[in-house]
C-alpha cells in the first residue's frame, strides 16, 4: 500500500474534498496540518513543489495543485466517473468553479477588511452576478439528474468539491440554505454529506470558515 502524506494549512479550504476522498476510499493517509503565518510554513514554503498548498506525496513523489490532487486520488480511487464521457464533465464542472473562486475569494478579502460598504459593494458588483451564473449552471445539471449527483450515478470528487463549496458560503453569510430558489443545492449537499464516510468525517474534522 502506497504511503500518501496531504499537505496543508489547518482548515478545510483547497484540501478537504481530498481527504474526504480517502475516507471514501478507506484508504489511510497522514494529514498533515500547517498553521499558516507560522516559522514551520516559512521552513517549508521553499520545499514545496510550487511554494504553496496543498501538495501530495505518495511514497515520496509530490502531486501539488488542489484539482490535479483531486484528479489523481478520484482516479485512482473510483470517483472521478465511470466513463470518459462522464470524466470529461468531472472536470469541467470543476473548471467552472474556478472561474467562481475569485469573485469569491473578493468577498473573503473584503468581510476580513470589515468595511461593511465595501463588502456590500463587492457582493452586488462581483460576487453576486457571479454566483447567479454558477448557481444556474449547478440547478440545471442537478434538475436533469436522475441520481441527485453532478455527474452520473455515483458520487465523484466534484460532488464533494462543490458540497464543500457551499458550505463555506454558508458560512460566510452569502448562501441563505432557506432561500427557494437554493433548495436544490442543499439537497444535493445533504445527499453528499449523508453518506456514511463523508458524514464520518465531517463530524470529527475540526471546524473552520473556509
Amino acid at each position: 500500500m502506497p504511503q500518501y502524506k496531504l499537505y496543508y494549512f489547518n482548515l478545510r479550504g483547497w484540501a478537504e474534498p481530498a481527504r474526504q476522498l480517502f475516507k471514501l476510499a478507506h484508504v489511510e493517509f497522514e494529514d498533515v496540518r500547517i498553521e499558516n503565518g507560522t516559522p514551520e510554513w516559512e521552513e517549508l514554503k521553499p520545499k514545496t513543489p510550487f511554494g504553496q498548498l496543498p501538495f501530495l506525496t505518495v511514497d515520496g513523489f509530490e502531486i501539488p495543485q488542489s484539482a490535479a490532487i483531486l484528479r489523481y486520488l478520484g482516479t485512482k480511487f473510483g470517483f472521478a466517473g465511470k466513463t470518459p464521457e462522464e470524466e470529461a464533465w468531472v472536470d469541467a464542472i470543476v473548471d467552472q468553479f474556478k472561474d467562481f473562486v475569485n469573485p469569491l475569494r473578493q468577498v473573503i478579502m473584503a468581510q476580513r477588511g470589515e468595511n461593511a460598504e465595501e463588502v456590500e459593494r463587492v457582493k452586488s458588483e462581483v460576487f453576486n452576478p457571479a454566483r447567479d451564473t454558477f448557481f444556474k449552471i449547478l440547478n440545471g445539471i442537478l434538475e436533469k439528474s436522475k441520481s441527485g449527483f453532478l455527474v452520473g450515478d455515483g458520487v465523484t470528487w466534484a460532488d464533494l468539491v462543490i458540497a464543500d463549496i457551499i458550505t463555506t458560503m454558508e458560512k460566510l453569510t452569502v448562501f441563505d440554505v432557506s432561500a427557494e430558489e437554493n433548495k436544490n443545492l442543499v439537497a444535493f449537499r445533504e445527499k453528499v454529506n449523508s453518506i456514511p464516510e463523508i458524514k464520518e468525517h465531517n463530524e470529527q474534522r475540526p471546524d473552520s470558515v473556509v
